[in-house]
Parts: structure tokens; C-alpha cells; sequence
């Protein structure tokens, strides 16, 4: 799955994606697809080390397993990420701050695995904090619990243990942002390579500009948010 979706892309397209993705009728960003493929592999890699080494896999820090769940969704990541974007429209940066977010996350409990078992709630308590973190505009917790296949409840849990788990340090500077568009950039460039990092840096430029024409045309539009 991760080689096919590598495969099709393309700059032209990924400019296309990331010009259009607030069109209702949009495709999926192609970053999602590199997302999905990035997580793919770092599951595979932990499910080796599991059957290599099993001892590797048990951690004696409780806060490591606040993401498992009783029983893993029947989704692909690919297909959870897709269902994400169909129902909050994330910008494609913030993707990648949430993949920022995982990767701190996994440096500073190393003894922390991504599995099927903690994938899904992972990603949807990261692309919130994150899309919480670029986005002006933001749906309820409630809203991504229910995308999520989440309680209130329990998304709130989440997002709270996650935020305490990474000592509130949710900042993610223009040069940490560039470099990990550099990484997605370098782990397809195999496939035919794009320069992920202007286009996505050409998406920021989109939003801080529709920002300051919201913030011009409406005062109410500093402080406007979703309320479903």
C-alpha cells in the first residue's frame, strides 16, 4: 500500500492538493499518504523487534500505555487518516506538526511502541493538539472523538495525558517545521521526489494571508470557532 501511494506523487499534484484541500470536494493530501507510510514502517520495525527481543516491549512506566485500547478499529492507518481529513479538513501542516508531536514523544519515552494496538487513539490526540496549535479556526473535542470512534470523555483523557506527557512543550519553530518536511521529502524521493517543504510552506503562506484578510474583514473573526 505504502509503495502505491509513494509512487503517484508527483509536484505538480502535491501543489494542486495543497492549493485546493479546503474545497469540499478536494482529494486527500498526499502528505497523509506519507504519513500513513511512515507510520506503517515504524510499526513494522517495532513489531520485529518485539519477536526478536520481547523484553524490548514491556515498560514499567504506566504513562507509556495511555493510547492502548482494549480493541484495535478494523481501519488501515492510511484509511483512519483519510477518514480524519474527510471530517476536519486539517491543513496538510498540520500532519506534519503532529508527526513532530510523535516523534518527541517516542524520543522522550523510549521505551514507548507505536502498535495496532495504540495507533488510532496516537493519531487523532496528535492531529487535535496539532490542529489546535496551527489552525484559527478548531472543531470540539467532541467532534474529533466522535471521528475518532472516541467518548468525549475519553478523547479529553487523552489529549490531557498526551499534553502533560510532553511537558506542554507543543511549540514547533520554522526550522524544526522545515526539517521534518525535509525527512517526508527524503523518504520518498525514491519514488520520484517533490519539494514537500515549499509546498507546504507555500500552505502557510495561504493561510496567514486568509487569516489576515478574516482578521480585516471581521473582528468576530479572531475569535470565531466551529461549534459542532
Amino acid at each position: 500500500m505504502s509503495s502505491n501511494s509513494i509512487s503517484i506523487i508527483s509536484p505538480r499534484k502535491l501543489r494542486s492538493d495543497l492549493y485546493s484541500y479546503q474545497d469540499q470536494h478536494a482529494d486527500i493530501p498526499l502528505v497523509v499518504s506519507v504519513l500513513a507510510a511512515l507510520i506503517e514502517r515504524h510499526m513494522a520495525r517495532n513489531e520485529r523487534i518485539t519477536r526478536n527481543h520481547k523484553w524490548t516491549m514491556v515498560s514499567k512506566d504506566p504513562r507509556t500505555r495511555v493510547f492502548d485500547a482494549c480493541e484495535a478499529p478494523d481501519l488501515t492507518i492510511l484509511s483512519f487518516l483519510e477518514r480524519i481529513f474527510r471530517y476536519t479538513k486539517a491543513r496538510p501542516s498540520v500532519y506534519v506538526v503532529a508527526y513532530v508531536y510523535i516523534d518527541r514523544l517516542c524520543q522522550n519515552y523510549p521505551e514507548f511502541r507505536i502498535a495496532p494496538s495504540n495507533v488510532h487513539r496516537l493519531l487523532i490526540t496528535t492531529i487535535m493538539v496539532a490542529s489546535k496549535y496551527v489552525e484559527d479556526m478548531n472543531y470540539k473535542n467532541s467532534y474529533f472523538a466522535r471521528v475518532g470512534g472516541l467518548t468525549t470523555k475519553e478523547m479529553n483523557k487523552l489529549e490531557m495525558d498526551f499534553l502533560f506527557m510532553m511537558g506542554f512543550k507543543m511549540h514547533v519553530n520554522v526550522s524544526v517545521f522545515e526539517s521534518y518536511c525535509c525527512h517526508l521529502e527524503r523518504e520518498v524521493s525514491i519514488g520520484g521526489g517533490y519539494h514537500i517543504e515549499k509546498a507546504l510552506r507555500c500552505a502557510e503562506e495561504i493561510k496567514l494571508r486568509q487569516s489576515v484578510e478574516m482578521r480585516r474583514s471581521s473582528y468576530y473573526g479572531q475569535i470565531a470557532r466551529i461549534t459542532l
